[in-house]
């Protein structure tokens, strides 16, 4: 197929090119409202940036002559570092992107789009390849495109103009081959607001963050200690060029942070001054406006805010368009608050007569004790799960170090120990982290792991020698002294089982889906075999031979998953309502 995205985009795709893509993708993670809203997430963003060719707001750009700006000229020291003047990209030996760009706003862009420029490019493909099959024809695009003209209308007027010119230099350097969806800018512009739409319709969804702060008598040293699993999941290809931002403004605080290239907002970091934030997903309306990205306000505070206070402020200020969870940590206050946004609220969580604070994806503070949108979340999510899980591994691991930390993001059990699947969103550990972080604010230093998921050897970044000339003396980034271990998980037979189970989840799909594909019992007992103890492999299983009206072995399959730690109440519904139905079939 000539230009992929762009014949789907244009021309639509046909409904079998559909099936094939999404299973394509992630099958192993999905259930029948996972496809269902995963669909209409990259729909609503497609059809986002395409309509915004049509709008008045597409002339819009920012105002950069304000800012002086050198046109970068790269020198590729070898097929992994490359440079411009004290601005740096290398890639160390745990397969991690570690960018250094200083400057003003403008100059940050220019210096970080020449030097990530093809990784960049080749993230934006990664994104962009995923949508081709969920986009629908030419005329289901103009009905909603006079809904989306209107939604987009207002997002730059809610972002900061230095960022905005941040992106205008970074967008210089993005693919060409995508200017057909929207101009470079404003594709950079609306991407930044991606993850927060994926938030909005996390609850259906099958990801959450984890976070987590320990401080006195629960810590080794007594010391601020935080750590956090993000679990944005676009994708193994996705999460494989992460990027560690180490940067130093004209105007601010300098900071790092950890995303993927193309990304000037935060989602996990910390600054010079001992502040960090992380950002986890609550209960959301499906978004009717673009506002701030969520991500931009996290930035803000990091560049801005020396403590808690300063922190709040930065956050109120701000209009948001879906609801997040930040939890924010400050060497200067020795203490961790979260602060809980939404479009129509605003709420700070602090802890008082314990040193310890934990975050998944409900709120809770007292602005969102009567909110029915919160309280259903807490009831039929795995949200409350996770967090009863940090409490019981909190108990079994008194005073933390960076090293317990880390086992506590890797744990991949139930409740008191209990099998539940690998891959199940009610573990800690989910298998399907971007990257998990674990900072200790009051020292400056931070550890980022390195793929798969956060079971990689974390690598130890020092952000006092980061941010001086001794980081400049060297060239090096890490202290890698400090690092902790890779999981010892990663070699077992367990782990190679698990990702022999994800590809063979495209097949039981496709089987699934094609009333004329079948599968032989001994592969669904050796599907079943990889990955025993989670229940949605019984459920796949069980749909399988519902749909092939063998309803005897499909009966013996839904039975079989609710004996399973089954992740939320509607996915447990889903079963019953499809054993409800497969015994009406054996009357």
């Amino acid at each position: 197929m000539k230009n992929n995205i762009q014949s789907v985009i244009l021309n639509g795709a046909t409904r079998n090119e559909e099936s094939k893509i999404v299973k394509r993708d992630s099958s192993f993670r999905q259930n029948d409202k996972y496809r269902k809203i995963k669909t209409l997430f990259y729909l609503f963003l497609i059809i986002n940036l395409t309509s915004c060719g049509v709008r008045k707001s597409i002339k819009h750009v920012p105002d950069v002559k304000q800012y002086s700006l050198e046109i970068p000229k790269v020198d590729k020291i070898n097929d992994s570092t490359f440079s411009f003047n004290q601005n740096y990209l290398t890639k160390n030996k745990q397969q991690l992107w570690e960018l250094y760009i200083k400057g003003n706003p403008l100059q940050l862009g220019y210096n970080n789009g020449a030097l990530t420029q093809n990784l960049m490019q080749k993230q934006e493909e990664i994104f962009f390849s995923k949508v081709e099959g969920f986009v629908p024809s030419k005329f289901k695009q103009k009905i909603l495109r006079g809904f989306l003209k209107w939604y987009n209308r207002k997002m730059y007027l809610n972002v900061r103009e230095d960022y905005q010119a941040e992106l205008f230099g970074l967008s210089q350097y993005a693919s060409d081959k995508y200017n057909f969806i929207a101009p470079k800018y404003l594709r950079s512009l609306y991407l930044h607001g991606a993850h927060d739409i994926g938030h909005a319709m996390q609850d259906l969804m099958v990801v959450g963050c984890t976070s987590l702060a320990v401080w006195n008598e629960n810590t080794e040293d007594g010391d601020l200690l935080i750590g956090r699993n993000f679990d944005f999941y676009v994708g193994d290809d996705f999460a494989k060029n992460k990027l560690i931002e180490f940067v130093e403004p004209e105007q601010g605080i300098p900071y790092m942070s950890v995303s993927w290239p193309g990304m000037i907002g935060v989602v996990s970091g910390m600054n010079k001054e001992g502040i960090t934030v992380t950002i986890n997903a609550g209960k959301s309306k499906i978004p009717l406006t673009a506002k701030t990205p969520i991500s931009l306000v996290t930035r803000e505070i990091l560049q801005y805010a020396k403590n808690i206070d300063e922190a709040i402020a930065i956050a109120k200020k701000r209009k948001v368009f879906v609801s997040e969870s930040i939890l924010v940590g400050s060497a200067n206050d020795k203490n961790a608050v979260i602060i809980e946004v939404s479009p129509d609220n605003f709420g700070v969580y602090k802890v008082e007569n314990t040193s310890r604070i934990f975050c998944t994806n409900h709120f809770q503070s007292e602005a969102y004790k009567n909110d029915k949108r919160n309280q259903k979340h807490i009831l039929e999510s795995h949200s409350e799960y996770r967090y009863e899980k940090l409490q019981e591994l909190l108990e079994e691991n008194k005073q933390l170090n960076p090293e317990k930390m880390a086992a506590i993001l890797r744990d991949k059990s139930g409740l008191k120990g209990e099998k539940i699947g690998y891959g199940n969103e009610k573990a800690i550990n989910q298998l399907l982290a971007h990257h998990a972080v674990i900072f200790s604010p009051q020292k400056k230093l931070v550890w980022v792991s390195a793929n798969p998921y956060q079971l990689g050897e974390f690598v130890c970044y020092d952000l006092n020698e980061i941010f001086s000339e001794k980081r400049l003396k060297n060239g090096e980034f890490a202290k890698s002294d400090l690092n902790i271990a890779k999981d010892t998980f990663i070699d077992s037979q367990e782990y190679k089982n698990y990702e022999e189970y994800k590809k063979l989840s495209s097949q039981i799909e496709d089987a699934i889906d094609d009333k004329q594909q079948t599968l032989s019992d001994e592969f669904i007992n050796n599907y079943q075999s990889l990955n025993p103890d989670f229940w949605f492999l019984y459920y796949q299983a069980g749909k399988y031979y519902f749909n092939k009206k063998d309803y005897s072995k499909g009966k013996i399959q839904f039975e079989k998953a609710l004996t399973k730690e089954i992740t939320t109440v509607p996915d447990k519904e889903n079963v019953e309502e499809y054993l409800k139905k497969t015994l009406k079939k054996l009357k």
